[in-house]
Parts: structure tokens; C-alpha cells; sequence
């Protein structure tokens, strides 16, 4: 019994922290070779008028998440902005595969290496673990609040 109660929790905190290190090394990995990650979005035949905003926003944007993500009241604000980004991400990569001949990587690091199949199903296990994420959040506090 003990376990079911505790079994969001762990949910929770496994969620949250493979969002954080995801987020975190993807963004940094983005800046430390910033130039190319530009390059690569303005080949893209979807941003390349807006290369430079999105050049910064991204990365950014995988910052605060990954911030949001150590500041309790803001958790599930995190894993839904976590699954609207791998949301868009995968969609973008659907897109660019099946109505563009050019197929420009912008993803730092290890991920680069990764095949297009590859990437949509990384991307669709992180999108599964948001929605995890969200279960648990909401769990442990329905668990916290009948115990009040």
C-alpha cells in the first residue's frame, strides 16, 4: 500500500530530473557551438527568415524549463511547456522530413547522431514522460491533499 502512495512521487522526481538534464545539455550544448546550431536553423526551410530569434529562443527556452523545474509551485507549468516543446520539436521533424528535400540537424551534442526515426521516438518518450509527469504531479497532490 505504502508503494502505490509513494509510487507518484518517484514518478515525479525520475521525470523531473531527466527533463532538467535533458534541457540543460541540450541548451548548452546548442551554445557552445553556437554558430553551427545558427547555420543549421537558417538552412531550415522553415526558419530560415527568423534563424537568428529562434537561434536564441530555443535554447533559452530549454533554460527556464529546466529552471522552472526547481521551484515546486512551478513544476506543472514545466511538464506542460516540456510536452508543447518536444510536441513541437517532433512535429517540426515530421514536417521537414516529409515536405522539404533538405533535412538540416539543429540538435547539439550526442543527439545530432541520432536517425530521424531515432528522433521521433526519443522525442515521443520524452513527450510520454511529461504526460507522466503531469499524472504524478497531479497523484501526489490529490495524496497530500486527502491526507490533509
Amino acid at each position: 500500500m505504502k508503494l502505490s502512495k509513494s509510487l507518484p512521487s518517484y514518478i515525479l522526481s525520475i521525470s523531473k530530473n531527466l527533463f532538467i538534464v535533458l534541457f540543460v545539455y541540450a541548451a548548452m550544448s546548442k551554445f557552445f557551438d553556437f554558430h553551427t546550431f545558427q547555420v543549421q536553423l537558417g538552412q531550415s526551410p522553415i526558419f530560415t527568415a527568423f534563424a537568428d530569434v529562434v537561434s536564441w529562443s530555443i535554447p533559452l527556452t530549454e533554460l527556464i524549463i529546466a529552471s522552472l523545474f526547481l521551484v515546486p509551485k512551478y513544476v506543472p507549468l514545466a511538464f506542460y511547456a516540456s510536452f508543447s516543446l518536444m510536441t513541437m520539436f517532433t512535429v517540426y521533424i515530421i514536417l521537414i522530413l516529409n515536405f522539404s528535400d533538405f533535412i538540416p540537424c539543429s540538435c547539439g551534442g550526442v543527439l545530432e547522431n541520432l536517425s530521424w526515426t531515432d528522433h521521433i521516438i526519443f522525442n515521443s518518450a520524452f513527450i510520454v514522460i511529461a504526460i507522466l509527469g503531469i499524472y504524478a504531479y497531479n497523484a501526489q497532490n490529490q495524496v497530500k491533499s486527502e491526507t490533509l
